[in-house]
């Protein structure tokens, strides 16, 4: 078979769960002996290159790369559908010819490459692989920063969310400055919604990102159910989030798998200070605050804390970490994915405090893998892993107070890393993930 699997970014330059997923499937899917291609591209932002499309390779995968800089961004719609790249896209396809297209984020190429494959009678399926389909901000949390389920009926809580992350600088009328500095978010978001329905809003550029973000989720979705054959969902929680917002094509849950040694931890000598362990991203929504928060009442000759990621991706919050950080805390650069294995080995627990629904995070695959127990926030997308007290344990979203609370049952009791140790582990591998795939395909092809 020839497929063209669609990604939103690729290594070398992004390298986090769903470009290790989108490699893994490729280079699994070469090694069956099919053809593949990765289709990915540059963000608006990043340096820009001379031609719109250009041709590389990446671990022995041919990858193409659309250079988004030369098709900008001017309204929310082009976030999720963009007509100007279509001639782009049909070129990509037509001379790629896939037997199947394989989409793993939609970001960048739009819903218009599902237009473009309806049109050309090429067979689509997804792995999902977070919320982008229904929620504006991929994360399925609210303005104020609790769990959503999802869009409201009029759209407003979708408007407060882009208030929030994109800002306010469309809103100049006077009237509406003075509302939006006396009312609360989602407030004022219904507000504004409503006076767009009655056509009240005095400011276009304003109308359109409330009648875009009103227009995306019942776009996008449609077209998922009229394109996608079939989905793929990592978890059970990400397959029932979309068909509780409208999903309808038939979905197949396919836990990811990772290629890792799997050897046993080595023994830690008597008395050795706990090792905890953070690894990915240093974002607000990863939660990295509430770990560095917990062990501010941690002894620290007891317990150490080895936080590793990229300190230039948020830098305000990267130095809010650091001014918060006591001695047992340390600050590590990212490394590659070859070095997991050795990483894990030196951790005894590892903990993933994310404020927002995390879909299946390779990193946590791999600590189960390499029997490193694992401490995660209590919300589904991670706890459909654990078994608790067998693998790890949860605490409650947000609370910094209950991770200290569970990062101090393991200093109570020095044997209990290890004995969770003994019984964590994940044998789920890329090539068994990979078959997988192939039977999703081989269901949507003639014949």
């Amino acid at each position: 078979m020839k497929i063209a699997i669609f990604v939103h970014c690729f290594f070398p330059e992004h390298f986090y769960g769903t470009e290790t997923y989108t490699l893994s499937i490729a280079t699994n899917l070469m090694a069956l002996g099919h053809s593949v291609t990765v289709v990915a591209a540059v963000f608006p932002g990043e340096p820009r290159r001379d031609l719109e499309v250009s041709s590389t390779t990446y671990s022995g995968v041919e990858v193409v790369l659309i250079d988004k800089n030369h098709f900008p961004h001017r309204r929310v719609r082009d976030t999720y559908y963009q007509p100007e790249i279509g001639n782009v896209l049909r070129s990509v396809l037509t001379r790629l010819q896939p037997d199947v297209i394989h989409v793993t984020h939609l970001i960048n190429h739009t819903a218009l490459l599902l237009d473009l494959a309806r049109e050309m009678g090429i067979p689509t399926v997804a792995t999902l692989t977070d919320f982008y389909g229904f929620c504006f901000t991929n994360k399925l949390e609210d303005a104020k920063g609790q769990l959503c389920s999802g869009p409201s009926r009029d759209r407003s809580n979708c408007v407060a969310c882009y208030l929030k992350v994109a800002g306010t600088t469309h809103i100049t009328n006077p009237l509406l400055v003075w509302l939006r500095n006396r009312l609360p978010l989602p407030f004022f978001s219904r507000v504004l919604v409503w006076a767009d329905q009655l056509g009240l809003l005095p400011i276009r550029d304003l109308a359109n990102v409330i009648g875009d973000l009103r227009e995306r989720p019942e776009l996008l979705l449609e077209r998922y159910n009229r394109v996608y054959h079939t989905v793929i969902a990592p978890t059970t929680f990400l397959a029932k989030a979309y068909l509780a917002n409208g999903l309808q094509v038939p979905i197949r849950t396919c836990w990811f798998g990772v290629d890792i040694e799997r050897d046993p931890k080595p023994v830690r000598s008597l008395g050795a200070p706990l090792r905890v362990g953070y690894i990915g991203q240093l974002a607000d929504h990863k939660g990295v605050d509430l770990l560095v928060q917990a062990f501010e009442g941690l002894q620290p000759c007891r317990a150490e804390l080895a936080i590793y990621g990229p300190l230039d991706q948020d830098p305000i919050y990267a130095r809010r970490l650091q001014d918060l950080a006591g001695p047992q805390v340390g600050f590590f650069p990212t490394f590659p994915p070859e070095q997991m294995a050795a990483v894990m080995r030196e951790m005894d627990v590892l903990v993933i405090p994310s404020r927002w629904y995390e879909n299946s995070p390779l990193v946590l695959i791999n600590a189960l893998a390499t029997h490193t127990p694992v401490v995660v926030s209590r919300v589904e997308g991670m706890t459909e892993f654990l078994e608790e007290g067998r693998n790890g344990f949860s605490f409650e979203r947000g609370s910094s107070e209950d991770l200290e609370r569970v990062l101090r049952l393991f200093l109570a009791d020095p044997g209990l890393a290890a004995s969770l140790s003994s019984s964590t582990a994940y044998d789920r591998t890329t090539a068994v993930m990979a078959a997988e795939v192939v039977e999703v395909y081989r269901t949507c092809l003639p014949g």
